[in-house]
């Protein structure tokens, strides 16, 4: 995460009626233009793809997992360079990103005409979303696994996720989403103020070290598990997703159609299974099958 992704400010603290000057940590949000550079050498173009507010950092990982799970690219191949407005700017250069693909590669630009703009609270989602993701996800519900986790493993998963977020210990208002292997292993983290950012800059990560697909790894959201979440895991293979708080009817809806174990209100030993339960591990409901 950049060094500035937390800003200073000077706040009047309250506690039992009695005020006192301090200053306090925030967590930056900023605007993120994503543009697209592609087509062969003589007749390359550039375009505006998504303008989202994010917490400034990862920034190269945010805007190819977010290309990714969009259907825009299939993989890390596809993209040539990529880095913070390639040419002279007016301004505010480090906020806007540019992709620039490999010459061979014709973008998948169908979805773009949903006029990408998002909010650091909300991705972009809707029915529509669901049959884009059934026509351009490379693993979807075919991508056949094993993959299970015992219960005494994930439920210790949140805190070391709480352990692990640097920029949320600092300000309290960051999300985060992190990759963890069936043994508890950390492998991935990534923090921002816009849950589908933070896991945008997660699979750009993922892609760059070439870890695709994951479908041997257990997803970690800090919040709630809502449908646009579900849908970039869809469209990364991964196939457990546990979230410290609730679910969406369209998320867990989504998780059921892509068999994908979805568990929400994941806090100390207590979680519910909304989809998928047998990749969960329970002792004492396999003791209680097996007599």
């Amino acid at each position: 995460m950049a060094a500035n992704a937390v800003l200073q400010i000077p706040v009047t603290c309250v506690t039992n009626g009695a005020s006192e000057d301090l200053n306090d940590a925030i967590a930056i949000e900023e605007p993120l233009e994503i543009r697209l550079e592609h087509g062969p050498a003589a007749e390359r173009k550039v375009q505006n793809i998504s303008v989202t507010m994010r917490t400034p950092g990862n920034d190269a990982e945010l805007a190819a997992g977010f290309l990714f799970t969009e259907g825009i690219i299939k993989n890390a191949s596809d993209i040539q360079k990529i880095g913070h407005c390639f040419i002279a700017c007016a301004e505010n250069r480090e906020n806007v990103i540019q992709v620039s693909l490999a010459e061979n590669i014709t973008p998948n630009l169908q979805n773009t005409e949903r006029n990408f703009y998002t909010t650091s609270s909300c991705g972009v989602c809707g029915k529509g979303s669901i049959d884009a993701i059934r026509t351009v996800s490379s693993y979807g519900n075919d991508l056949r696994d094993n993959n299970m986790i015992n219960t005494d493993v994930l439920t210790v998963l949140p805190g070391i996720l709480k352990k692990h977020q640097k920029v949320f210990a600092d300000t309290g208002g960051l999300h985060a989403s992190a990759m963890f292997t069936v043994e508890g292993e950390l492998l991935l983290l990534r923090e921002d103020v816009g849950r589908h950012n933070a896991f945008d800059k997660l699979i750009g990560a993922a892609i760059n070290q070439d870890l695709l697909p994951l479908n041997k790894s257990v997803l970690l959201l800090s919040g709630r598990a809502s449908f646009e979440l579900v849908q970039k895991a869809a469209m990364a293979g991964i196939n457990i997703i546990a979230a410290v708080g609730a679910p969406s009817s369209l998320a867990v809806q989504l998780a059921q159609e892509f068999n994908i174990t979805l568990v929400g209100f994941l806090r100390g030993q207590r979680f519910n299974i909304y989809t998928v339960p047998q990749r969960i591990l329970i002792p004492s409901y396999e003791d209680s099958h097996q007599k």
